[in-house]
């Protein structure tokens, strides 16, 4: 399992998150493309830290909603939602290749990645837009008990799937994130978040709310950056995994894949 953490997500003189202390615990940071969070100053000097950390890039894309932060839904047609994708990606691999790394793969933010597992319809047409702007970029999904149903699609699409799960939300007895309006649907207690993560690396398995046990096989653990115990979560986090334990890109593509 590879530690991955939503990164990037300040906004002129607003400061969201503390990337400088958590970058280097991290195997992975998912940059905000200026549409839920960030702009093109914050999105360059994120580059630079996973660069000078040796962290894995990930386009962070979200629906156009800095108010609501990505977390509230937009209706969109096919189209729309396509070039709101693209038009992401696009952003922020040209930073990246200005800065001569690579954009090495893309997850959605928050209600969009939400929608994607709940309507085909979206899936898809993430996929497709995927498809049409870099085939060879995996796509970063939820790590849901049927995830058979996402790799089937994905595979149909050529689309590699990396499938994460979240060591600081509450999970439903349908192997999804409980809604934020409803009390204990994220962790706030470092203990109650080790717990957690030692039970998806050590058993792959998640106790829901209701505390119903659901196996979940995760490629990628994690961290929301905007959260007050990202810097504690993701030392624990690299002490429960050692670099040592990890692979390259593609060793974590093929495991993804085989899922």
């Amino acid at each position: 399992m590879k530690i991955n953490c939503d990164m990037g997500e300040s906004y002129g003189i607003w400061q969201m998150g503390s990337d400088e202390q958590v970058m280097p615990y991290l195997d992975m940071a998912n940059i905000a493309c200026g549409m839920h969070a960030s702009d093109p100053t914050v999105m360059l000097n994120t580059v630079r830290l996973a660069k000078q950390h040796r962290v894995s890039i990930g386009a962070h894309p979200g629906y156009a909603d800095l108010q609501g932060f990505g977390r509230r839904n937009i209706a969109m047609s096919k189209d729309e939602l396509a070039a709101l994708f693209i038009y992401q990606i696009g952003a922020l691999a040209a930073i990246c290749t200005s800065e001569s790394v690579p954009l090495d793969y893309v997850k959605p933010h928050g209600a969009l990645y939400n929608t994607m597992m709940k309507d085909d319809e979206v899936f898809i047409t993430l996929l497709e837009a995927l498809k049409r702007v870099d085939p060879t970029l995996p796509l970063v999904v939820m790590a849901v008990p049927n995830h058979q149903k996402y790799q089937a699609l994905a595979n149909e699409h050529g689309i590699t799937l990396w499938f994460e799960a979240f060591v600081d939300r509450a999970y439903d007895q349908d192997g999804r994130l409980v809604p934020r309006n409803v009390p204990g649907s994220s962790h706030h207690e470092l203990e109650q978040i080790r717990q957690q993560a030692r039970q998806m690396i050590e058993e792959g398995t998640i106790t829901t709310l209701d505390g119903q046990t659901i196996f979940v096989h995760a490629d990628t653990l994690c961290i929301h950056g905007d959260g007050p115990q990202a810097l504690p979560t993701a030392t624990l986090l690299r002490e429960l995994l050692p670099r040592s334990a990890f692979g390259d890109k593609a060793a974590a593509g093929k495991a993804g894949g085989n899922q």
